[in-house]
């Protein structure tokens, strides 16, 4: 009765920082929103885009993002199957896919520069910039991203109750898809205005 009545204390106090979560998402979409809208303003009285054919590292990033939401989404139905040793092995496997993202998204941004000697700044073309906008601000998601999987890692590693549990997982879950569509939305963006 009393485990019953803690998880119950526990559930209505999660609801604020969910509502907290969907803001956070809201606002970031319209950061990503605004940075592309910025980019169509900017190239489209000039007539061209980046002119600059994508590194295909980006391609292999957007796989592995894709395979981590798959993992998450796994670590997610185990928890609710009370499966933790799988909820922790996806779990982990989302995070060093996250891990991997990062490392190929700064090998990109190594490609750029000093092999197709693109920059952030000093370019004839201006809009080749976006490119490092779009990708540095969703890194810095993504290590957000990182941060939470730790989070709900730390939370399994505790044996909190699984409210608490169920409720990371959710939180997890719900940023990290966010960051996967996000990260397509852009890779396409960019695809489409390569030349």
């Amino acid at each position: 009765m009393m485990a019953q009545i803690q998880e119950e204390k526990d559930r209505l106090n999660l609801s604020p920082k969910k509502f907290n979560m969907w803001l956070f998402i809201f606002t970031s979409f319209m950061l990503f929103a605004a940075f592309t809208s910025g980019f169509i303003v900017y190239s489209g009285g000039r007539g061209h885009g980046i002119n600059v054919q994508l590194p295909d590292v980006f391609k292999y990033s957007t796989a592995v993002i894709i395979i981590s939401s798959i993992t998450l989404f796994l670590a997610s139905r185990a928890t609710k199957r009370l499966e933790f040793a799988k909820q922790k092995l996806f779990l982990w496997l989302t995070f060093a896919l996250g891990i991997t993202f990062c490392c190929l998204q700064v090998y990109g941004w190594y490609l750029l520069a000093y092999k197709m000697r693109i920059f952030f700044t000093g370019n004839a073309n201006a809009s080749q910039s976006f490119i490092y906008v779009f990708t540095g601000v969703h890194l810095i998601h993504i290590v957000a991203g990182l941060l939470v999987i730790i989070n709900a890692l730390r939370n399994v590693y505790r044996n909190t109750s699984q409210v608490i549990n169920l409720y990371k997982m959710e939180m997890t879950s719900i940023f990290w898809h966010f960051l996967d569509i996000i990260w397509i939305y852009l890779y396409v963006f960019l695809l489409l205005n390569q030349y």
